[in-house]
């Protein structure tokens, strides 16, 4: 199908739909403006009043700075990229458009964080909270150290404290390939995070239509939670999950059995990447609903999903146990359990909404006022976010959090008709100035 075929396909608005539409896009902006600032004198008021815990600029877990000159080579990315993608997003092949799509975003998020030094890539994950901090406990013995994970997670590093035992293997077994140290652990979290651009496009393009998915990809590339994804493992997370999704969704379109074999063994493995993964299910059962997969490859899908949990729980660690262990942890835990529920449960949308960006915010209500197929998926989004910040777990820190709902949320921006330079350049606006600005710890 050619370019023109997919323009010639796009559905026609009714009269007046696109003045209803703008109106209600700029109304959204606004209250995207209000609860970010709303949220952030609120923060300040409680932390001037000893009532919020851990963090020096809530809702966000980090504290403010300013980087001047430190930025030239992210904005000099970001102009390039404003300039150039959207065309190229039109004009190229599909095939080839996936592997600029990630290139563009491995290069904004380097870009991003070496705006705070040569180091900035490997740095956070030198923390004695990290996960690498715990990995000589995994080294000594393997087999015995998942299977004694739940009794002895109170002696264990901050994340790994928080998290299933998975992303401690995970890190293990990339030290057992010859890749050891911090650096190789950035480079695998930065190339699987930034690679959830392509799973979330081709989802998009299955469920959908190509036009959509090439309208999505520049928002997608140049989204402000790159930020956040050097080097944050909940960026691992969110790869893993969006592949898990885009399979299913090429296993349904194309009735492949391999696709929705592996499909099925990356669903499997979310629960066991981290505890909050397991409302991110919504996204593949929506794609289910929208492609009617077939009961054949459901079957397969199920059957390889269960090969996950299996083998961890022969191997000796038991999931609820896991969680009940995290979960008595956190509660005696010096800040994060301390936060307020009724803060959070609100900063942690405008928390939302800077990860996602104004152009989202503009688009989202048009996005979601339709049955068709994108609604569906950054419904599902916003479905498995919202559960999880109602169930108070989620108090603070949400920034890497909601890494893999937000990324979905962000596809609504291809409601915004090509090229859309000028929300393309305020999305990375948004994003210079979060990184000058604030100092996260990942």
């Amino acid at each position: 199908m050619t370019l023109g075929e997919l323009r010639r396909r796009r559905p026609v608005s009714p009269p007046g739909a696109a003045e209803r539409s703008a109106r209600s896009g700029w109304i959204a902006v606004a209250l995207w403006t209000l609860l970010i600032t709303g949220a952030l004198v609120a923060g300040e008021w409680l932390r001037r009043a000893g009532l919020a815990t851990e963090d020096d600029l809530p809702p966000l877990h980090a504290e403010p700075r300013l980087l001047t000159w430190q930025m030239l080579p992210a904005a000099c990315v970001a102009a390039v990229s404003v300039s150039v993608l959207p065309s190229l997003a039109q004009r190229l092949s599909w095939r080839l458009l996936l592997p600029v799509s990630w290139g563009t975003a491995v290069a904004w998020t380097v870009a991003l964080a070496l705006s705070d030094g040569l180091d900035a890539l490997h740095r956070p994950l030198d923390s004695p909270t990290e996960y690498p901090a715990g990995l000589d406990a995994v080294r000594a013995d393997p087999g015995e150290w998942l299977s004694t994970f739940t009794e002895r997670l109170g002696g264990y590093t901050t994340h790994v404290r928080g998290h299933p035992p998975l992303p401690m293997l995970v890190l293990w077994a990339l030290e057992e390939t010859g890749l050891r140290g911090t650096d190789w652990s950035a480079a695998l979290i930065i190339l699987v995070g930034t690679s959830a651009v392509v799973a979330i496009a081709i989802t998009v393009r299955c469920v959908a239509d190509e036009a959509t998915a090439r309208r999505a990809v520049p928002f997608l590339a140049l989204a402000p939670l790159a930020v956040w994804i050097a080097t944050s493992m909940d960026a691992f997370f969110l790869g893993v999950g969006a592949w898990a999704t885009a399979l299913v969704a090429v296993a349904a379109k194309r009735e492949n059995l391999l696709a929705a074999a592996a499909g099925g063994l990356l669903l499997g493995s979310l629960p066991y990447l981290s505890y909050g993964l397991l409302p991110l299910f919504a996204l593949p059962l929506a794609v289910a609903l929208l492609t009617r997969i077939t009961p054949r490859l459901l079957v397969v899908l199920l059957c390889c999903a269960a090969i996950v949990p299996l083998a961890f729980t022969l191997g000796g660690f038991w999931w609820p146990d896991g969680v009940a262990a995290t979960h008595d942890t956190y509660v005696i835990s010096r800040g994060s359990a301390q936060r307020s529920y009724a803060y959070f449960v609100i900063a942690n949308i405008a928390v939302l909404g800077l990860l996602v960006g104004p152009a989202t915010a503009h688009a989202l209500p048009a996005a979601l006022s339709n049955r068709r197929p994108l609604a569906w998926l950054v419904g599902a989004a916003l479905i498995g976010l919202l559960t999880l910040d109602i169930s108070g777990v989620t108090r603070g820190e949400v920034e890497r959090i909601w890494l893999p709902y937000a990324a979905w949320v962000i596809a609504a921006a291809a409601h915004h008709k090509p090229p859309a330079r000028p929300w393309l350049s305020a999305q990375t606006t948004l994003t210079l100035t979060l990184q000058a600005l604030i100092l996260s710890p990942w």
